[in-house]
Protein backbone atom coordinates (compact mmCIF):
# COMPACT_ATOMS: atom_id res chain seq x y z
CA UNK A 1 0.00 0.00 0.00
CA UNK A 2 1.45 3.29 -1.14
CA UNK A 3 2.17 5.72 1.65
CA UNK A 4 0.13 8.93 1.42
CA UNK A 5 2.22 12.05 0.89
CA UNK A 6 2.47 14.20 4.00
CA UNK A 7 3.02 17.29 1.86
CA UNK A 8 2.11 17.46 -1.83
CA UNK A 9 4.45 20.16 -3.13
CA UNK A 10 3.08 20.06 -6.67
CA UNK A 11 -0.43 20.56 -5.31
CA UNK A 12 0.78 23.63 -3.41
CA UNK A 13 2.13 25.12 -6.64
CA UNK A 14 -1.00 24.31 -8.58
CA UNK A 15 -3.18 25.87 -5.91
CA UNK A 16 -1.33 29.18 -6.08
CA UNK A 17 -1.42 29.28 -9.87
CA UNK A 18 -5.22 29.01 -9.96
CA UNK A 19 -5.59 32.20 -7.91
CA UNK A 20 -4.38 34.52 -10.65
CA UNK A 21 -6.59 34.46 -13.76
CA UNK A 22 -6.16 37.08 -16.47
CA UNK A 23 -8.91 39.69 -16.28
CA UNK A 24 -10.22 40.81 -19.66
CA UNK A 25 -13.16 43.02 -20.71
CA UNK A 26 -12.63 43.03 -24.51
CA UNK A 27 -11.44 40.29 -26.81
CA UNK A 28 -8.91 41.09 -29.52
CA UNK A 29 -11.71 42.11 -31.93
CA UNK A 30 -13.16 44.64 -29.50
CA UNK A 31 -16.14 42.55 -28.39
CA UNK A 32 -17.18 42.64 -24.72
CA UNK A 33 -16.42 39.34 -23.01
CA UNK A 34 -16.98 40.43 -19.41
CA UNK A 35 -19.58 43.15 -18.88
CA UNK A 36 -18.61 43.46 -15.20
CA UNK A 37 -15.22 44.84 -16.20
CA UNK A 38 -16.57 47.52 -18.55
CA UNK A 39 -16.03 50.79 -16.67
CA UNK A 40 -18.67 53.45 -16.15
CA UNK A 41 -16.93 56.02 -18.36
CA UNK A 42 -18.84 58.65 -20.33
CA UNK A 43 -18.67 58.74 -24.12
CA UNK A 44 -16.38 61.78 -23.87
CA UNK A 45 -14.04 59.94 -21.50
CA UNK A 46 -13.88 56.90 -23.79
CA UNK A 47 -12.99 59.13 -26.74
CA UNK A 48 -10.39 60.96 -24.63
CA UNK A 49 -8.77 57.65 -23.65
CA UNK A 50 -8.62 56.54 -27.28
CA UNK A 51 -7.17 59.91 -28.28
CA UNK A 52 -4.42 59.55 -25.67
CA UNK A 53 -3.54 56.09 -26.93
CA UNK A 54 -3.34 57.28 -30.55
CA UNK A 55 -1.27 60.25 -29.40
CA UNK A 56 1.12 57.87 -27.64
CA UNK A 57 1.53 55.74 -30.79
CA UNK A 58 2.40 58.88 -32.80
CA UNK A 59 4.80 60.01 -30.08
CA UNK A 60 6.55 56.65 -30.27
CA UNK A 61 6.89 56.85 -34.04
CA UNK A 62 8.11 60.45 -34.09
CA UNK A 63 10.48 59.94 -31.15
CA UNK A 64 12.03 56.99 -32.96
CA UNK A 65 12.58 59.14 -36.04
CA UNK A 66 14.01 62.02 -34.00
CA UNK A 67 16.38 59.61 -32.26
CA UNK A 68 17.59 58.29 -35.60
CA UNK A 69 18.17 61.88 -36.74
CA UNK A 70 20.28 62.56 -33.65
CA UNK A 71 17.77 65.05 -32.25
CA UNK A 72 16.89 62.96 -29.18
CA UNK A 73 19.13 61.01 -26.83
CA UNK A 74 17.89 58.02 -24.85
CA UNK A 75 14.58 56.57 -26.02
CA UNK A 76 12.68 53.45 -24.97
CA UNK A 77 9.91 52.51 -27.45
CA UNK A 78 6.33 52.15 -26.22
CA UNK A 79 4.23 51.02 -29.23
CA UNK A 80 2.00 48.14 -28.17
CA UNK A 81 1.89 49.22 -24.53
CA UNK A 82 -0.64 52.05 -24.94
CA UNK A 83 -3.33 50.27 -22.94
CA UNK A 84 -1.07 49.26 -20.06
CA UNK A 85 0.38 52.77 -19.88
CA UNK A 86 -2.34 55.25 -20.83
CA UNK A 87 -5.43 53.34 -19.65
CA UNK A 88 -3.81 52.72 -16.27
CA UNK A 89 -2.81 56.35 -15.92
CA UNK A 90 -6.34 57.39 -16.86
CA UNK A 91 -7.55 55.87 -13.57
CA UNK A 92 -5.43 58.15 -11.39
CA UNK A 93 -5.86 61.74 -10.26
CA UNK A 94 -3.62 64.73 -10.77
CA UNK A 95 -2.77 64.77 -7.05
CA UNK A 96 -1.59 61.14 -7.13
CA UNK A 97 2.18 60.82 -7.33
CA UNK A 98 3.68 59.16 -10.41
CA UNK A 99 7.10 57.53 -10.15
CA UNK A 100 7.87 56.42 -13.69
CA UNK A 101 10.46 54.13 -15.15
CA UNK A 102 12.36 55.26 -18.24
CA UNK A 103 9.70 53.84 -20.59
CA UNK A 104 6.81 55.63 -18.87
CA UNK A 105 7.27 59.03 -20.46
CA UNK A 106 3.76 59.07 -22.06
CA UNK A 107 2.11 58.82 -18.62
CA UNK A 108 4.46 61.49 -17.29
CA UNK A 109 3.48 63.93 -20.04
CA UNK A 110 -0.22 63.28 -19.46
CA UNK A 111 0.40 63.81 -15.74
CA UNK A 112 1.61 67.33 -16.52
CA UNK A 113 5.23 67.38 -17.74
CA UNK A 114 5.55 69.66 -20.79
CA UNK A 115 6.57 67.65 -23.84
CA UNK A 116 9.62 69.80 -24.58
CA UNK A 117 10.97 68.97 -21.11
CA UNK A 118 10.53 65.27 -21.80
CA UNK A 119 12.65 65.75 -24.92
CA UNK A 120 15.27 67.61 -22.88
CA UNK A 121 15.30 64.74 -20.35
CA UNK A 122 16.01 62.40 -23.25
CA UNK A 123 18.98 64.60 -24.15
CA UNK A 124 20.27 64.51 -20.57
CA UNK A 125 19.58 68.20 -20.06
CA UNK A 126 19.03 69.36 -16.48
CA UNK A 127 16.02 71.49 -17.52
CA UNK A 128 14.24 68.23 -18.31
CA UNK A 129 14.27 67.45 -14.58
CA UNK A 130 13.08 70.83 -13.32
CA UNK A 131 9.47 70.15 -12.35
CA UNK A 132 6.89 72.69 -11.27
CA UNK A 133 5.64 72.33 -7.70
CA UNK A 134 2.19 71.20 -8.80
CA UNK A 135 3.53 68.28 -10.87
CA UNK A 136 3.15 65.27 -8.62
CA UNK A 137 5.89 63.15 -10.15
CA UNK A 138 9.59 62.34 -10.10
CA UNK A 139 11.82 62.17 -13.19
CA UNK A 140 11.93 58.73 -14.87
CA UNK A 141 14.17 56.25 -13.09
CA UNK A 142 16.89 54.64 -15.20
CA UNK A 143 17.99 52.00 -12.67
CA UNK A 144 15.84 48.90 -13.18
CA UNK A 145 13.17 48.68 -10.49
CA UNK A 146 14.58 51.48 -8.31
CA UNK A 147 11.41 53.55 -8.70
CA UNK A 148 9.58 50.88 -6.68
CA UNK A 149 11.56 51.79 -3.57
CA UNK A 150 10.90 55.48 -4.11
CA UNK A 151 7.20 54.77 -4.62
CA UNK A 152 7.00 52.78 -1.40
CA UNK A 153 8.45 55.72 0.52
CA UNK A 154 6.15 58.26 -1.11
CA UNK A 155 3.16 55.96 -0.55
CA UNK A 156 3.95 55.75 3.17
CA UNK A 157 4.36 59.52 3.31
CA UNK A 158 0.91 60.01 1.82
CA UNK A 159 -0.56 57.61 4.36
CA UNK A 160 1.12 59.29 7.33
CA UNK A 161 -0.15 62.68 6.15
CA UNK A 162 -3.68 61.33 5.98
CA UNK A 163 -3.96 61.87 2.23
CA UNK A 164 -6.55 60.06 0.13
CA UNK A 165 -4.06 59.93 -2.73
CA UNK A 166 -1.67 57.23 -3.86
CA UNK A 167 1.79 56.79 -5.29
CA UNK A 168 1.91 54.65 -8.43
CA UNK A 169 4.82 53.23 -10.34
CA UNK A 170 5.76 50.92 -13.19
CA UNK A 171 8.49 48.46 -14.03
CA UNK A 172 8.93 45.72 -16.62
CA UNK A 173 8.87 41.97 -16.10
CA UNK A 174 12.65 42.04 -15.69
CA UNK A 175 12.27 44.63 -12.95
CA UNK A 176 10.12 42.21 -10.97
CA UNK A 177 13.19 39.99 -10.54
CA UNK A 178 15.20 42.79 -8.92
CA UNK A 179 15.79 43.10 -5.20
CA UNK A 180 14.30 46.60 -5.15
CA UNK A 181 11.00 45.14 -6.34
CA UNK A 182 10.66 42.73 -3.42
CA UNK A 183 11.91 45.19 -0.85
CA UNK A 184 9.46 47.85 -2.00
CA UNK A 185 6.29 45.75 -2.05
CA UNK A 186 7.25 44.13 1.26
CA UNK A 187 7.84 47.53 2.89
CA UNK A 188 4.66 49.02 1.44
CA UNK A 189 2.68 45.97 2.48
CA UNK A 190 4.02 45.97 6.05
CA UNK A 191 3.02 49.61 6.51
CA UNK A 192 -0.15 49.41 4.39
CA UNK A 193 1.12 52.31 2.34
CA UNK A 194 -0.98 54.03 -0.34
CA UNK A 195 0.74 52.48 -3.34
CA UNK A 196 -0.18 50.86 -6.65
CA UNK A 197 2.64 48.91 -8.30
CA UNK A 198 2.60 47.87 -11.96
CA UNK A 199 4.55 45.20 -13.77
CA UNK A 200 4.33 45.69 -17.52
CA UNK A 201 5.06 42.16 -18.61
CA UNK A 202 6.02 42.25 -22.28
CA UNK A 203 7.53 38.78 -22.22
CA UNK A 204 11.19 39.75 -22.31
CA UNK A 205 13.64 41.27 -19.83
CA UNK A 206 15.58 42.93 -22.64
CA UNK A 207 16.42 39.68 -24.48
CA UNK A 208 15.69 37.14 -21.73
CA UNK A 209 12.32 35.36 -22.11
CA UNK A 210 10.09 35.71 -19.08
CA UNK A 211 9.96 31.98 -18.40
CA UNK A 212 13.76 31.94 -18.11
CA UNK A 213 13.99 34.66 -15.50
CA UNK A 214 11.46 33.31 -13.00
CA UNK A 215 9.66 30.05 -12.22
CA UNK A 216 6.53 31.92 -11.17
CA UNK A 217 3.58 31.14 -13.45
CA UNK A 218 2.34 34.71 -13.13
CA UNK A 219 4.16 37.78 -11.88
CA UNK A 220 1.07 38.92 -10.00
CA UNK A 221 1.48 36.02 -7.57
CA UNK A 222 4.70 37.59 -6.28
CA UNK A 223 2.35 39.79 -4.24
CA UNK A 224 1.59 36.80 -2.01
CA UNK A 225 5.01 36.99 -0.37
CA UNK A 226 4.36 40.61 0.57
CA UNK A 227 0.87 39.92 1.90
CA UNK A 228 -0.78 42.27 -0.58
CA UNK A 229 -3.36 41.75 -3.37
CA UNK A 230 -1.92 40.79 -6.75
CA UNK A 231 -3.91 40.75 -9.97
CA UNK A 232 -3.15 39.89 -13.59
CA UNK A 233 -4.89 41.80 -16.35
CA UNK A 234 -4.84 41.71 -20.16
CA UNK A 235 -2.49 44.62 -20.80
CA UNK A 236 -3.70 45.03 -24.40
CA UNK A 237 -7.25 45.66 -23.19
CA UNK A 238 -7.74 49.32 -22.18
CA UNK A 239 -11.08 48.80 -20.45
CA UNK A 240 -9.88 45.96 -18.24
CA UNK A 241 -6.67 47.83 -17.41
CA UNK A 242 -8.66 50.93 -16.46
CA UNK A 243 -11.16 49.04 -14.30
CA UNK A 244 -8.50 47.09 -12.42
CA UNK A 245 -6.44 50.26 -11.92
CA UNK A 246 -9.42 52.25 -10.66
CA UNK A 247 -10.33 49.59 -8.11
CA UNK A 248 -6.72 49.23 -6.99
CA UNK A 249 -6.43 52.98 -6.54
CA UNK A 250 -9.58 53.08 -4.40
CA UNK A 251 -8.32 50.19 -2.28
CA UNK A 252 -4.96 51.85 -1.65
CA UNK A 253 -6.30 55.39 -1.17
CA UNK A 254 -8.70 54.14 1.50
CA UNK A 255 -5.84 52.92 3.68
CA UNK A 256 -6.06 49.20 2.90
CA UNK A 257 -2.48 48.97 1.66
CA UNK A 258 -0.84 48.56 -1.75
CA UNK A 259 -1.82 46.49 -4.78
CA UNK A 260 0.40 44.79 -7.35
CA UNK A 261 -0.91 44.68 -10.94
CA UNK A 262 0.64 42.61 -13.71
CA UNK A 263 -0.37 43.88 -17.16
CA UNK A 264 0.38 41.24 -19.80
CA UNK A 265 1.38 43.25 -22.84
CA UNK A 266 3.76 43.33 -25.79
CA UNK A 267 6.09 45.98 -27.10
CA UNK A 268 6.73 45.91 -30.83
CA UNK A 269 9.99 47.85 -30.86
CA UNK A 270 13.39 47.35 -29.30
CA UNK A 271 14.05 47.47 -25.57
CA UNK A 272 15.72 50.82 -26.17
CA UNK A 273 17.26 52.49 -29.22
CA UNK A 274 20.67 52.27 -27.56
CA UNK A 275 21.85 49.16 -29.37
CA UNK A 276 19.14 46.51 -28.82
CA UNK A 277 18.09 44.38 -31.81
CA UNK A 278 14.85 42.47 -31.03
CA UNK A 279 15.14 40.34 -34.19
CA UNK A 280 17.94 38.45 -32.43
CA UNK A 281 15.59 37.03 -29.80
CA UNK A 282 12.02 37.50 -31.10
CA UNK A 283 10.48 35.78 -34.10
CA UNK A 284 8.31 37.37 -36.76
CA UNK A 285 5.61 34.83 -35.91
CA UNK A 286 5.52 36.08 -32.32
CA UNK A 287 5.31 39.71 -33.47
CA UNK A 288 2.49 38.82 -35.87
CA UNK A 289 0.60 36.98 -33.14
CA UNK A 290 0.66 40.00 -30.85
CA UNK A 291 -0.16 42.45 -33.64
CA UNK A 292 -3.58 40.77 -33.74
CA UNK A 293 -4.09 41.82 -30.10
CA UNK A 294 -3.11 45.46 -30.72
CA UNK A 295 -4.77 47.72 -28.12
CA UNK A 296 -5.54 50.44 -30.65
CA UNK A 297 -7.29 48.05 -33.03
CA UNK A 298 -9.45 46.44 -30.36
CA UNK A 299 -10.41 49.76 -28.75
CA UNK A 300 -11.07 51.34 -32.16
CA UNK A 301 -13.41 48.48 -33.02
CA UNK A 302 -15.20 48.84 -29.67
CA UNK A 303 -15.71 52.59 -30.11
CA UNK A 304 -16.74 52.31 -33.76
CA UNK A 305 -19.40 49.76 -32.81
CA UNK A 306 -20.74 52.32 -30.34
CA UNK A 307 -20.64 55.07 -32.98
CA UNK A 308 -18.03 57.05 -31.04
CA UNK A 309 -14.99 56.90 -33.33
CA UNK A 310 -14.29 57.50 -37.02
CA UNK A 311 -11.31 57.37 -39.32
CA UNK A 312 -11.49 61.16 -39.66
CA UNK A 313 -11.33 61.61 -35.86
CA UNK A 314 -8.25 59.44 -35.65
CA UNK A 315 -6.51 61.30 -38.47
CA UNK A 316 -7.22 64.60 -36.72
CA UNK A 317 -5.74 63.30 -33.46
CA UNK A 318 -2.66 62.09 -35.34
CA UNK A 319 -2.14 65.40 -37.12
CA UNK A 320 -2.54 67.36 -33.89
CA UNK A 321 -0.03 65.07 -32.18
CA UNK A 322 2.51 65.56 -34.97
CA UNK A 323 2.17 69.34 -34.70
CA UNK A 324 2.47 69.19 -30.89
CA UNK A 325 5.66 67.16 -31.22
CA UNK A 326 7.05 69.50 -33.88
CA UNK A 327 6.42 72.54 -31.65
CA UNK A 328 7.92 70.81 -28.60
CA UNK A 329 11.15 69.79 -30.32
CA UNK A 330 11.50 73.36 -31.61
CA UNK A 331 11.07 74.68 -28.07
CA UNK A 332 13.62 72.18 -26.75
CA UNK A 333 16.09 73.33 -29.40
CA UNK A 334 15.84 76.91 -28.07
CA UNK A 335 17.10 75.93 -24.61
CA UNK A 336 20.87 76.63 -24.28
CA UNK A 337 22.95 73.48 -24.51
CA UNK A 338 24.02 71.75 -21.33
CA UNK A 339 27.50 72.61 -20.07
CA UNK A 340 29.76 70.50 -17.87
CA UNK A 341 30.08 73.49 -15.54
CA UNK A 342 26.29 73.51 -15.17
CA UNK A 343 26.33 69.89 -14.01
CA UNK A 344 29.00 70.70 -11.44
CA UNK A 345 27.12 73.73 -10.15
CA UNK A 346 24.07 71.56 -9.57
CA UNK A 347 25.92 68.95 -7.49
CA UNK A 348 26.06 70.89 -4.21
CA UNK A 349 24.31 73.87 -2.67
CA UNK A 350 27.75 75.01 -1.50
CA UNK A 351 30.51 73.70 -3.73
CA UNK A 352 33.58 72.27 -1.98
CA UNK A 353 36.99 73.49 -3.12
CA UNK A 354 37.67 70.68 -5.59
CA UNK A 355 34.34 71.28 -7.33
CA UNK A 356 34.98 75.02 -7.45
CA UNK A 357 38.29 74.31 -9.16
CA UNK A 358 36.63 72.06 -11.70
CA UNK A 359 33.94 74.68 -12.42
CA UNK A 360 36.64 77.27 -13.15
CA UNK A 361 38.47 74.80 -15.37
CA UNK A 362 35.42 73.98 -17.46
CA UNK A 363 34.11 77.55 -17.63
CA UNK A 364 37.47 78.62 -19.08
CA UNK A 365 37.29 75.78 -21.59
CA UNK A 366 33.65 76.46 -22.51
CA UNK A 367 34.30 80.18 -23.09
CA UNK A 368 36.72 79.49 -25.95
Amino acid sequence: MAKKKTIDFQALLNEVDTLFPTYQALDQDGNVVDESLVPDLSDEQLVELMSRMVWSRVLDQRSTALNRQGRLGFFAPTAGQEASQLASHFAFEKEDVLLPGYRDVPQLIKHGLPLYQAFLWSRGHVVGNEYKDDLQALPPQIIIGAQYVQAAGVALGLKKRGKKNVAFTYTGDGGSSQGDFYEAINFAGAYKANGVFYIQNNGFAISTPRDQQTAATTLAQKAVAAGIPGIQVDGMDPLAVYTVSKLAREWAANGNGPVLIEAVTYRYGAHTLSGDDPTRYRSKELDDEWQKKDPLIRFRNYLQNKGLWTKEQEEEVMENAKQEIKDAIAEADKVPKQKVSDFLKNMFEEQPQNIQEQIKFYEAKESK
